[in-house]
């Protein structure tokens, strides 16, 4: 069995990372360069189907596709500490630099006095600027040519923006993971693939209630990779993975086939359940298909083990703002009572102005990932519009801005 892994990074590590890859047998490389780690997640959008796992040059561009909720495939980057950074220390002291004097960026500074340590070299004068979210190229480079004008006497970078920038102003390296570093991440990588494989081999039953027969059910299911049976007089059993499902719902975040098929039935419940034996998910798609007939006659959901229902779509209206129970939205997008009283706090501080997921990731005090999959669910159940796009201000893709109608 051949695995192919999307390699993403600049032009100038893409290809020995990948070679480095293709030494492991079974393993072939998508190589996927970039000109700016801004790009990264747009590469990983655009690739998304072509490859089974990413491997990222560098904590950088794996960060900002995280963030952008971009990695629906096992994922991780190849460090830069431990062998990458002693050989990058050789390299410099070869070419008579003062490695007890320099600025290094992305890694932290215990990192930096771990690995200096082993090899009995002085830290005290290292500088050190640890990559975290939000950190820009320009805020890096700026760290350097401070570092610089106090003395230091080479720029160590990571981010290869910042070393075409820095090479012109002062003596700069440019760190570039060692193949152990690299055959290390891979294996990494290889173990949460065959862990994934098996989660993606786990059963998924769904129930699915339709008037007027089973009309375009049967090719929606192929798409799944499913088989269809009759359940109940009006009621279908789907047989499928959790793989193809989760991939057909983008990450159980919509079904697009429940709007296809309310072009042909007034009615269309589904209800799909995820689980270790053939019993349990049958279950579990019971507890989805009664859940989906509460909500609206248009209406699919998913149940998970641990009491955790997911409505992946309905195409019911919103009720009208006077008639709004919060129980019963609590229930149909999957917040708690206590989060969407907050955030109708917070729309009735902003009327009718349009909020970012960072925006609202500040008022509530979550992490703006935790914001954004708030926001889409309220987008899927009409409690929030897409008004368009904002700049971001870093060097990630532009925020999207919302305007919540709860």
């Amino acid at each position: 069995m051949t695995i192919e892994i999307g390699v993403i990074g600049p032009h100038d590590l893409v290809d020995d990372v990948a070679a480095a890859c293709e030494e492991q047998p079974g393993v072939t490389a998508r190589r996927l360069h970039y000109d700016h780690e801004s790009q990264a997640p747009a590469i990983v959008e655009a690739h998304a189907g072509q490859v089974e796992a990413w491997l990222f040059t560098g904590v950088v561009p794996y960060t900002l596709a995280r963030e952008a909720n971009s990695l629906n495939r096992p994922a991780v980057f190849v460090d830069y500490t431990g062998a990458t950074l002693l050989q990058a220390a050789v390299r410099l002291l070869r070419a008579g630099h003062d490695i007890t004097r320099m600025s290094i960026d992305t890694v932290t500074g215990a990192d930096v006095a771990t690995t200096f340590g082993e090899a009995g070299l002085p830290v005290d004068r290292v500088r050190s600027l640890p990559y975290r979210s939000g950190l820009r190229s320009d805020d890096v480079v700026a760290f350097h040519r401070r570092q610089h004008k106090s003395g230091a006497d080479v720029a160590v970078t990571c981010i290869s923006s910042v070393y075409e920038v820095l090479r012109h102003e002062m003596p700069a390296f440019r760190l570039a993971p060692s193949n152990h570093s690299v055959r290390t991440a891979l294996r990494q990588l290889l173990l949460q693939v065959g862990s994934q494989a098996q989660e993606d081999a786990q059963i998924a039953l769904g129930l699915a209630n339709l008037s007027d027969g089973d009309d375009g059910l049967l090719k929606e299911v192929a798409g799944l990779g499913g088989t269809l049976a009759r359940f109940a007089p009006d009621t279908y059993l789907i047989v499928t993975t959790r793989g193809p499902l989760h991939d057909a719902t983008g990450g159980f975040t919509a079904l697009p086939m429940l709007r296809r098929l309310a072009d042909r039935h007034e009615t269309v419940q589904i209800g799909f359940g995820l689980g270790r034996s053939a019993a349990e998910a049958e279950n579990l798609a019971r507890r989805a298909l009664s859940r989906a007939r509460r909500v609206g006659p248009t209406t699919a959901v998913l149940s998970l083990r641990g009491e955790t229902d997911i409505v992946l779509e309905s195409t019911t209206p919103p009720p009208a703002p006077s008639e709004v129970n919060l129980a019963v939205i609590a229930q149909r997008v999957g917040l708690s009572v206590p989060t969407l009283l907050r955030l109708r706090e917070v729309r009735t501080s902003v009327g009718d102005e349009p909020l970012t997921s960072r925006e609202v990731a500040d008022q509530l005090r979550v992490q703006q990932r935790t914001a954004r999959r708030m926001l889409h669910r309220l987008e899927l159940a009409g409690l929030a519009e897409r008004t368009g796009n904002l700049a971001s201000g870093t060097s990630g893709r532009p925020l999207t801005l919302y305007r919540l109608t709860l």
